[in-house]
């Protein structure tokens, strides 16, 4: 049977990064910190999310942005490497010029065209999130820009999914949620969303026994399952 009922996706929401590809802010690492960047990256990763759902429990909120300066911080004090305020603005800067996958253009012009709103739903602050449409062009493809900063939290935070319910008035079964990663995907499930985990590199699935719905390397492995029409 269909993972979800296509015909009832009234609207799609991306995380942010089921659109944007961070890998050039992992190469920028490697660029700046040769034969380090990688060790370097992964603990920024990793301290980013740490950063950012300790502070939402207790109740000292920071954004994305001070969450993520606080942990790259960290993370060079932590792999030994030494940073600059220039390097680490630099690093930061990444952020509001990130690249986009190569699929995602189409398929938010196909979203439009079958009457799918489109949306996105991430930690991220607005203003990082609209300076990367910019600078992709992709402005105009994307209906409503949502970031948990209105509510001071970060997914998975019930309150967090909600942002797209309040938003288009439509009910959280009619809402397509695409994650990137896998206890967003999870969070979306426990929230009631249908889910496509947009799995593009290859991550093993979470231990929290819950799953997407559906599945898929690339955004194209999503527009079958909403009978879209597509040339690959």
């Amino acid at each position: 049977s269909p993972p979800f009922e296509a015909n009832r996706i009234r609207a799609v929401t991306f995380d942010a990064f089921a659109i944007f590809d961070l890998r050039p802010l992992w190469v920028a690492c490697e660029s700046a910190f040769p034969g380090k960047g990688s060790t370097l990256s992964a603990a920024w990763r990793s301290r980013q999310f740490e950063y950012q759902w300790l502070t939402a429990l207790a109740g000292k909120y920071q954004d994305f942005w001070e969450t993520t300066r606080n942990a790259l911080i960290f993370a060079a004090r932590s792999t030994g490497v030494s940073l600059s305020d220039s390097a680490r603005d630099a690093l930061l800067q990444t952020y509001l010029r990130m690249t986009v996958w190569p699929d995602v253009a189409t398929v938010l012009s196909q979203l439009r065209a079958a009457g799918k709103q489109v949306l996105i739903l991430s930690n991220a602050t607005e203003a990082i999130l609209e300076a990367s449409l910019r600078a992709n062009g992709l402005h105009g493809a994307v209906d409503h820009v949502l970031s948990t900063d209105k509510i001071s939290s970060f997914k998975p935070d019930p309150k967090a999914y909600q942002l797209a319910v309040d938003r288009t008035g439509y009910r959280r079964e009619e809402i397509l949620f695409v994650a990137s990663a896998g206890w967003d995907a999870a969070g979306a499930r426990w929230f009631g969303y249908p889910t496509f985990w947009n799995n593009r590199l290859s991550a093993p699935l979470e231990e929290l026994e819950v799953a997407a719905d559906a599945s898929g390397s690339t955004l194209l492995d999503l527009t079958p399952l909403l009978h879209l029409e597509f040339q690959r």
